[in-house]
């Protein structure tokens, strides 16, 4: 797993961005780009910068090791458990606006979940949780993600709108995750000719995947 950890990390930040400029966006500008859809977007980006500067945890995607040390395990969870709350909204308001929307986005968050939960299971580890411990609170804040989900699809029914601001909010989120997180990440590891190709080859693979998706609509 940690040779294949940053490829994931490529892979994730592909589907990311794929999803936020192929699908959410023109998803989003669909009736047309007015500033509305500018300023949700920007509301995005402002959500993911505000979650890890006011809740002190970041999308950590690298193993835990005394050079790359992580915030406290507990303020971790708490940190977890919102992100995936907002995943869920997300996914929700997307299935709102259309299934195929629906389906790139869940697909988009599942490729960063995968690298996220396993950097979260190594804060929980450093942390001080047993194995068991942190396997079982990691997949209690998972959970968040479902009630998220149901809360914008109760939403949706009740107020009109909904998706119109769940879509261009999570091309923020997606776009700030992407770029502030997954990227600098990559950018940490010593430059090896090889590695940095698979990495784009995997990055541009995340971003193909959702492209083909396109073809479902």
């Amino acid at each position: 797993m940690k040779k294949i950890i940053l490829y994931l990390v490529s892979f994730s930040a592909g589907g990311l961005f794929g999803d936020a400029f192929i699908h959410l966006i023109p998803e989003a500008a669909e009736s047309g780009f007015g500033m509305h859809v500018s300023l949700y977007i920007l509301l995005g980006i402002i959500a993911s910068f505000s979650a890890e500067k006011f809740l002190q945890w970041r999308h950590c995607h690298i193993p835990t090791s005394k050079e790359h040390p992580h915030s406290f395990a507990y303020m971790n969870l708490f940190g977890d458990a919102v992100h995936n709350f907002i995943d869920g909204l997300i996914i929700g308001g997307s299935y709102l606006a259309s299934v195929p929307l629906g389906v790139a986005t869940t697909l988009a968050v599942v490729f960063h979940e995968v690298p996220q939960e396993i950097g979260d299971f190594g804060v929980l580890i450093y942390g001080g949780f047993t194995r068991s411990r942190a396997l079982l609170f990691n997949f209690a804040t998972a959970l968040t993600a479902v009630f998220g989900t149901v809360v914008a699809l109760s939403l949706g029914f009740l107020m009109q709108g909904t998706a119109a601001f769940l879509v261009p909010f999570a091309a923020g989120n997606f776009i700030y995750i992407a770029g502030s997180d997954l990227i600098p990440e990559l950018h940490k590891q010593e430059p090896k000719l090889l590695k940095s190709a698979l990495q784009l080859i995997a990055f541009v693979l995340g971003v193909l995947i959702l492209l083909s998706i396109t073809f479902l609509e």
